[in-house]
């Protein structure tokens, strides 16, 4: 897990997210894919949502066709629906098997390819492969999240939610109505949720039916598995005998969970209902187990440190017969991300290396060495899944001009091809605005990798304002990212030059880079900006006399820090969920080994030089020195970075006298997913932007 999580996989959360179905559907109107016309050839914020949002691929057992999930927007009903497709790994035959009200999700093959099964309405059902002869196999008392059959088919392993203690309405029962909680201890709200549930995996017998003799796997015990807020299904699998389940969990409540990212994989015996830890003493993140195709390896990911969740994500290999361990990545310099064992104990993966989302392969068993990991792909593209049909590779893949679409990997040939073709018919009436990578150099005597996305149909003998993209996380990649908020593209739509550096404090460049930034907020990172908006202001064809600068999460602090120190360069600021007083939010973010390693500790240890160099370099300390109009979003329902982080920055700039506007989103979290929510997003940041980045003969 990094920071907020590789931007790409926050983006397949979100659409997931997004196509769960509320309780409170106010309507059965089926939501699928319209035609859409595309005004001027230029992307907008109404485009942008309506584009089918592809995620979900899995390969049939036989590794001839294609399951995946297309998610369509209806902005008037300000919701999505996610249908289900099939095609044929070659591209032919491509199918819509579902027409639904609500959105089916977690689609996979079962019965060795004859049925699909999927969560639709939160119970598992099942189909023919052509969605003809619908079933609902399961009647379980609460929703199901998520779940994986067993391989032999005669057990299913589903993850739901169970109390994670008992409300004051049950403890006094003549207080019904109560709404108060009575909390003890921390990890008492995550994310944008107040921890009242936790998830838990449960398995259960599968007489080709029905579900009976349901176990919960953790009967008893507090802890969630998977993990949230990200985790899912993907955090526990099945031996090939169907033995033997492995689940992630990191067993620790209250303050020692707030201050661990020390989780484990166990191993949990279907006969014997005993549990095995077998990565004790591993003391960072250890998740995602995978059995190799003969059961006799476990692959996994692994961090090294407790605390530091943008630790070096290795991938791991364990003999179930020895016990050993072995690191496959020792001699690899970036994070592992998704992965999938292959042919002969081959694992393949996606890992970003110098900006971009590529397909790796490493042989599982062989030596170690430098040339062990073959690199598989190349280009200004972004993988975000993997799964082998050997000899071709599956995966979603996207870029900064292209959403998610299903794309095939030739390892013999190297050839790439997208075979879903979801979006082609928008996207052929787009003008999309040139990508370019730029190699800056930092004050360090580095350089780093910079993106600059130029206006469609761009002229050099023009001038052009420009926005400097300040990244989240803080250690995330500006990677080939796609995104229905933060869409590079759709700023240069708007007549934007948009520079997108990867400074210091990044994954992708080494972990020296990627650790810079651990204790030096404010430092190294904001030269690094300088250097690149300075660089690209040099330019004929840039307006440096009308230059902004936007962010969110740590991009949004970086907003805010850059108002009070950027010496006029900018004209005008919008920060979304950033954080503004360091102080604050110290005391009011939920998971505080974040806080407490990247800030280096509490701001009251007047001892430790790290923290105190930290909470120095607080924004809502250079306030003083703010002279520039700048607009603020959040979220209410954001209890990463709360909203009075906002709400404090907009004051400010109130009481200062700076031109400043705000915009609150009472159900939104560290996102904004909701569509006529995004539509405004990008409306209003368009108005602010025009008001004070272009001339007025413009």
């Amino acid at each position: 897990m990094n920071k907020l999580i590789l931007f790409s996989m926050m983006i397949t959360t979100l659409f997931s997210a997004c196509s769960k179905t509320s309780k409170d559907e106010s309507s059965d109107r089926v939501i699928g894919k319209t035609p859409v016309e595309v005004k001027d050839g230029r992307l907008s914020a109404e485009v942008l949502q309506l584009l089918g949002q592809v995620s979900g691929v899995t390969v049939s057992p036989d590794g001839k066709t294609i399951l995946y999930g297309v998610s369509y927007t209806d902005i008037a009903l300000n919701k999505r629906n996610r249908e289900l497709f099939t095609i044929r790994i070659d591209g032919t035959n491509k199918k819509q098997i579902t027409h639904s009200a609500k959105s089916e999700g977690d689609a996979q093959w079962i019965k060795n390819g004859e049925r699909i099964a999927f969560v639709y309405d939160g119970q598992i059902w099942e189909m023919n492969p052509d969605g003809v002869a619908r079933v609902q196999i399961s009647k379980y008392e609460k929703e199901i999240e998520s779940f994986k059959f067993s391989p032999d088919g005669k057990k299913v392993l589903f993850i739901s939610q169970v109390k994670a203690f008992q409300p004051s309405s049950e403890t006094y029962t003549d207080l019904d109505k109560s709404s108060g909680r009575v909390i003890d201890s921390l990890m008492y709200k995550h994310w944008d949720e107040w921890v009242e549930t936790i998830p838990h995996p449960f398995v259960a017998d599968f007489d080709g039916t029905g579900l009976s003799n349901i176990i919960d796997i953790l009967e008893g015990e507090p802890y969630e598995s998977p993990m949230r807020p990200w985790g899912g299904i993907e955090q526990l699998d099945w031996s090939p005998d169907s033995k033997t389940i492995a689940y992630t969990c990191r067993k620790k409540t209250g303050k020692a969970y707030a201050q661990s990212t020390n989780s484990d994989i166990y191993l949990y015996n279907l006969e014997t209902k005993k549990t095995k830890n077998i990565t004790e003493g591993m003391m960072g993140y250890d998740t995602n187990p995978k059995f190799s195709a003969e059961g006799d390896y476990i692959a996994f990911q692994s961090m090294e440190r407790d605390g530091y969740e943008s630790d070096k994500n290795r991938l791991f290999v364990l003999s179930l017969s020895t016990g050993e361990k072995r690191d496959l990545t020792t001699y690899f310099d970036y994070n592992v991300d998704d992965f999938c064992w292959g042919e002969s104990y081959s694992i393949y993966f996606v890992a970003n290396q110098l900006g971009t989302n590529q397909l790796f392969q490493v042989d599982a068993l062989a030596p170690l060495g430098k040339d062990r990991i073959i690199k598989q792909t190349e280009g200004d593209h972004d993988y975000a899944s993997v799964a082998c049909a050997y000899p071709t590779l599956v995966g979603l893949r996207h870029s900064m001009s292209a959403p998610n679409e299903v794309y095939t990997v030739a390892l013999n040939a190297g050839a790439q091809t997208n075979i879903s073709h979801e979006n082609d018919d928008i996207l052929k009436q787009i003008t999309m605005g040139k990508v370019e990578a730029r190699w800056i150099k930092t004050t360090t005597k580095d350089t780093m990798l910079t993106w600059v996305v130029y206006p469609p149909d761009f002229d050099p003998a023009k001038k052009y304002p420009a926005i400097l993209y300040c990244q989240g996380g803080p250690q995330n990649t500006v990677s080939q990212f796609w995104s229905t908020r933060w869409n590079l593209q759709l700023m240069a739509a708007h007549g934007y030059i948009v520079v997108a550096p990867n400074r210091h404090g990044v994954p992708g460049f080494g972990q020296a880079w990627n650790e810079q930034i651990s204790g030096d907020y404010g430092g190294q990172n904001m030269k690094d900006y300088f250097s690149a908006i300075d660089a690209l202001a040099k330019e004929p064809y840039v307006d440096a006399d009308h230059l902004g600068c936007t962010g969110a999460s740590y991009g949004g602090f970086s907003v805010y820090w850059l108002a009070g120190n950027h010496n006029k360069r900018f004209k005008a600021f919008f920060s979304h969920a950033g954080i503004f007083n360091l102080e604050a939010q110290y005391l009011e973010t939920e998971e505080m080994w974040f806080a407490d390693w990247d800030l280096g500790g509490p701001y009251w240890d007047k001892s430790n030089k790290i923290a105190q160099r930290s909470f120095a370099n607080s924004p809502h300390l250079f306030v003083t020195k703010w002279d520039t109009p700048i607009m603020i979003s959040h979220g209410e329902l954001d209890y990463r970075i709360l909203a009075s982080q906002g709400m404090m920055a907009f004051n400010a700039a109130q009481l200062r006298g700076i031109p400043s506007r705000m915009l609150i989103f009472p159900n939104e979290n560290h996102w904004v997913s909701q569509p006529q929510n995004g539509v405004l997003f990008q409306r209003e940041f368009f108005r602010w932007f025009d008001q004070w980045l272009k001339p007025a003969a413009q």
